[in-house]
């Protein structure tokens, strides 16, 4: 399974002014339904979702990282977004430090394995610095998609 696989590219956000979790998490999901890949009429409750998710515990894994996720009846495939901020978001890490990379995953009820699969592949790729300092430093979609396929290559030592 590959990020290049299920990143929408068409929904990438490299200059996300959001402050808080909230607002990150919708502005990504409606970037999501903008680029087609969730219906508008289901960006509430895919927010709702998350955001009950993130309840239970935050998904801001340390390191600057957040991967907020959620699974949907409204999708019929993996679908994600990736969001860039300079500022941070304040998003109760487990570290306490501001998220700078947010992954946001919304898969079907129906398919755990690939929930699991793709939660698996982007924490392994956010756990490598090179990945992270070479995203943090991507001011366009094509820079992230290209970064994303050399990072599914195993070019990124």
């Amino acid at each position: 399974m590959k990020l290049s696989d299920f990143v929408v590219r068409e929904s990438i956000i490299t200059d996300l002014s959001s402050a808080s979790k909230e607002a990150a998490i919708r502005t990504m999901v409606e970037s999501l339904a903008t680029s087609g890949s969730i219906k508008p009429t289901d960006q509430e409750s895919i927010i709702a979702a998350i955001l009950k998710r993130e309840e239970l515990g935050s998904t801001g894994i340390g390191k600057g990282v957040a991967v907020p996720h959620t699974k949907h009846v409204s999708v019929d495939k993996l679908v994600a977004t990736i969001a860039l901020s300079k500022t941070g978001v304040e998003f109760a890490s487990l570290d306490g430090e501001k998220v700078h990379i947010l992954f946001l995953l919304v898969s079907p009820p129906d398919r755990p394995g690939d929930h699991l699969r793709a939660l698996e592949n982007i924490s392994r790729h956010l756990r490598n610095d090179n990945f992270c300092n070479f995203l943090k430093q991507s001011n366009s979609a094509q820079a992230v998609i290209e970064l994303l396929e050399e990072a599914d290559n195993n070019q990124l030592g």
